[in-house]
């Protein structure tokens, strides 16, 4: 459950398989859309021991097939531009038994990208409560790459978003799921988090302009947040990490290092010691 919450990635033999509940077929058993294949995974050891192909009762349609082949091209286009060590998938959550038009389906976009530096990890982190407005990313365009360049951290992109196509009314709804999370650990140990939640819809359209539809709708909505993300870290110098700590102690004034013997715990500990006698 934890792999699945926080969209691991496992590299099965010829494909990049996402451990998440979207993908799960049974015990261990996850799908790779894509390539069709099913990966048995090895929680505890985090490997693919073992690859099969899907049967036709565990993939979509024909009909709901060719929507999410054209969609899955165009994110993985999208991931390219974006997300250079990205992984993405494209699922079919509900109706992937419907043969044609008049009936409704549900397709799941995951994106997940991470960027670690293991070697430096610390633990012990601050967490800092982070709005939905408000926030660090590490995982992302030229904004990622310098923070993970310059700083010691850890970066990770993860967002879902559930796209319904509603025949009946000709909507292509989308609910989007984004969370980013950084962990710093250079001259401090601090650790950010954020959760971010849109929605957007489109017509219904060919197979291959929904995809096109759906995709640029995903790209305006993460790159926007993103926007928001790096002007927050631009001020964090100067809001968050000056609120980390107070400027002066509780006495609002410095603690005399040299002169600590004019405190009394200081005197105390002095004499039970015999130090300075």
């Amino acid at each position: 459950m934890v792999r699945e919450n926080n969209l691991l990635v496992d590299r099965c033999f010829d494909c990049m398989v996402i451990i998440s509940s979207f993908a799960e077929l049974g015990k261990n058993e996850f799908l790779d859309p894509r390539t069709a294949q099913v990966a048995i995974i090895d929680h505890v050891k985090q490997v693919c021991t073992e690859e099969r192909p899907a049967t036709d009762e565990e993939l979509p349609s024909p009909y709901v097939e060719e929507f999410r082949y054209a969609l899955d091209a165009e994110i993985l286009k999208y991931i390219g531009e974006a997300y250079p060590k990205g992984v993405c998938s494209v699922y079919c959550g509900n109706g992937k038994d419907v043969e044609g038009p008049g009936a409704d389906f549900e397709l799941v976009v995951v994106i997940c990208a991470s960027r670690h530096s293991p070697q430096n990890f610390c633990f012990l982190p601050l967490n800092l409560p982070v709005s939905n407005s408000t926030s660090i990313n590490l995982e992302h365009s030229s904004f990622l790459d310098t923070i993970l360049v310059d700083m010691d951290s850890n970066g990770s992109w993860r967002s879902v978003w559930n796209i319904e196509f509603k025949d009946d009314i000709q909507v292509v709804d989308l609910n989007g799921k984004l969370q980013v999370g950084a962990h710093y650990f250079e001259e401090g140990n601090v650790q950010l988090d954020a959760k971010h939640e849109c929605k957007d819809s489109t017509i219904i359209q060919a197979a291959e302009d929904s995809a096109i539809s759906v995709a640029s709708i995903i790209r305006h909505h993460e790159t926007e947040y993103l926007a928001s993300l790096e002007a927050s870290y631009s001020n964090l110098p100067d809001t968050t990490f000056k609120d980390l700590r107070r400027k002066l102690p509780v006495t609002r004034t410095l603690f005399p290092w040299h002169n600590t013997m004019q405190f009394s715990l200081t005197r105390d500990i002095s004499k039970e010691l015999g130090i300075g006698k």
